[in-house]
């Protein structure tokens, strides 16, 4: 299973998201730390998700990072994490969360 999938299906399962975009940027990373050949070493995840309701982002983040352990554990390097409840405003603009 690639990262990527990893990644999709561990956030998936332990948040139901209403929206996910799993996005591979590590080719942006080339030469950088971290990075290997293959890529698969820097994702950035956009997620809308109501079990984040009630938590703060350091709590949401943590979340995130303690879900994706084992992808981490494949050969994962950085995350980007930008998460939120289907009421909160997307920061992007437009009105609620929502991620196509």
């Amino acid at each position: 299973m690639s990262i990527r999938d990893l990644i999709e299906q561990r956030l998936r399962e332990a948040f139901a998201p209403q929206s996910l975009e799993v996005i591979d940027e590590s080719e942006r990373h080339r030469g950088h730390g971290g990075w290997r050949e293959g890529g698969e070493t820097h994702f950035r995840i956009r997620m809308v998700a109501e079990a984040l309701a009630g938590q703060s982002r350091v709590a949401r983040h943590r979340a995130v990072n303690d879900c994706l352990k084992p992808a981490f554990d494949a050969g994962l390097h950085a995350l980007a994490i930008e998460v939120r409840t289907p009421d909160e405003r997307d920061p992007r603009g437009g009105g609620p969360a929502s991620i196509a």
